[in-house]
């Protein structure tokens, strides 16, 4: 196409601009063309400073997105294990502005699937397989046909499994697997057209791969079999709660709300090192022990702090002065702020563990989730580790991945839209003054210190309890990743491994 006879969107109105420009970015995505994927860039700068109706503005992020998939695609020789991907962390940040925005719920459900599946598909593709998988069961739970959807949250799932070191665990996601890319090619799945084909065959290879591997069908037999959710009906509500917000540290629980994954089994996986070394291992384990248990705290906060319906008795007589702005004040309250404060502190705890096990060389001082994957000193933006650079470690990848859902001054770029004001809330609640509201009255932007809905704080404190479950179980994935292929370049006579009893239930108290 000329660049004379380029289309323009001058007169026509917000949806037939947006429209056109859909239509431009399809076109160049087939024709692989470099100049009309350049140019639906320059439409969406005009139409981004127009005043657009709240419904459209998703759809802008979405379409933005996909001309950065053109961008992608139209690199000579992509290669899908580098590290930095910056088309790949563009399209998230995009698609994950769509769904975060406040009238996604209300475009048309189509539209909303191809939004989640995309995302989700980015997600999967850097190593984010549990971010992703919930994203492609929300496509799901909004059509529940949705043939796209099912097939790539098969294949996720497939190697989801195959990076988990309980063979158990992993025979029973691959049967969960195979059912969702037969989903995908069923009579009844949703397509959105006839250029499919390509996909589907990928599914139905991919389903036939696991099942002629192994008999799906006796792992499927556990699905529909109940397990004790506790002794009390508290203990009950509590886990069945964890169970539907996929809180769990157990792979199972990314399966969907199974009875089976209602307990925290996922540990470090079994460490094999040197004769010299091996008084250091009850150092790591322990440590990862106590992080898993600062979470599982976190989580029970949260669950208190949220479902609470009345004063606590250590509420009772504090003096307090009504400030006419609605304030929330209660032991609630502030389980769920301390719940904030404990979970937001794991990330950096995670970085300290990644440096001591990789051997990465930071200063133990200075490391945190956002520089411990970059070299220490050097202008901005600076270069990922030379061993990292080269190292096929997925769940690894993903970890580094999920860090950029975090705001660090120095690192400011990000692909969670949200992330610069959770670093500030958590700035506030550790050394200023956070607000919390009901949600009632406007909020004063120049009143002291930060203010912030009831509502909004849960939800907040929710996704981050979520991204600090997925990264702990990142971890312990990278570590099993790291391992095999350690234990497979080690002479065998110059490793031991060190056996470790259970701490039992009965000690803790």
């Amino acid at each position: 196409m000329k660049a004379a006879t380029r289309p323009t969107i001058d007169g026509l109105s917000d949806a037939k601009a947006l429209q056109l420009i859909g239509l431009l970015i399809d076109s160049a995505s087939d024709a692989r063309s470099v100049q009309d994927t350049e140019h639906s860039f320059t439409l969406l700068d005009q139409i981004t400073r127009r005043k657009l109706s709240p419904k459209l503005i998703p759809l802008v992020h979405y379409f933005r997105a996909n001309a950065w998939a053109n961008r992608e695609q139209l690199q000579s020789n992509p290669n899908v294990w580098a590290w930095e991907q910056p088309e790949c962390q563009e399209q998230i940040l995009e698609l994950q502005r769509a769904v975060r925005y406040d009238v996604f719920a209300e475009l048309p459900t189509l539209r909303q699937c191809q939004i989640l599946t995309n995302l989700a598909n980015q997600l999967n593709k850097i190593g984010r397989f549990i971010d992703a998988v919930e994203f492609y069961d929300h496509a799901l739970s909004l059509n529940s046909k949705f043939g796209m959807a099912h097939g790539n949250r098969g294949i996720a799932l497939s190697h989801y499994a195959r990076a988990l070191y309980d063979d158990g665990h992993t025979a029973f996601m691959l049967a969960v697997a195979c059912d969702s890319l037969k989903a995908a090619i069923a009579n009844d799945a949703f397509y959105e057209g006839l250029g499919y084909a390509p996909a589907q065959e990928a599914f139905r290879e991919r389903a036939k791969h696991i099942a002629v591997r192994m008999d799906v069908s006796a792992p499927r037999k556990l699905r529909s079999k109940k397990y004790s959710a506790g002794r009390s009906a508290a203990e009950r509500r509590y886990r069945n709660w964890c169970l539907h917000n996929r809180l769990f540290i157990n792979p199972l629980n990314d399966l969907g709300v199974l009875s089976i994954a209602a307990h925290d089994v996922l540990t470090l996986p079994s460490l094999t090192v040197s004769v010299a070394e091996r008084a250091a291992v009850p150092g790591v384990i322990g440590f990862f022990n106590q992080m898993k248990q600062e979470f599982v705290s976190a989580r029970l906060l949260y669950y208190e702090g949220t479902t609470s319906t009345r004063a606590h008795f250590s509420d009772r007589g504090v003096l307090l002065y009504n400030t006419l702005d609605y304030p929330a004040y209660s032991l609630a309250i502030e389980k769920t702020r301390a719940a904030f404060r404990l979970v937001y502190s794991l990330f950096d705890k995670i970085s300290f563990f990644i440096n001591h096990y990789l051997q990465l060389g930071h200063d133990p001082n200075r490391v945190s989730f956002r520089s411990v994957w970059y070299e220490a000193k050097g202008k901005m933006p600076r270069p990922l580790l030379t061993p990292l650079a080269a190292c096929q470690n997925w769940p690894l990848r993903g970890l580094f991945w999920l860090s950029k859902d975090l705001f660090e001054g120095e690192f400011r770029s990000v692909t969670e839209p949200d992330a610069e004001s959770l670093n500030e809330i958590r700035n506030h609640l550790e050394h200023k003054y956070l607000q919390i509201h009901q949600e009632i009255v406007p909020l004063d932007s120049h009143a002291l210190g930060h203010s912030i809905y009831r509502d909004d704080f849960a939800d907040k404190t929710l996704r981050l309890l979520k991204l600090a479950r997925a990264s702990l179980i990142y971890l312990s994935l990278a570590v099993w990743s790291e391992e095999r292929r350690g234990h497979q370049s080690r002479p065998r006579k110059a490793v031991v491994s060190l056996p470790l009893d259970i701490w039992c239930d009965e000690w803790k108290h």
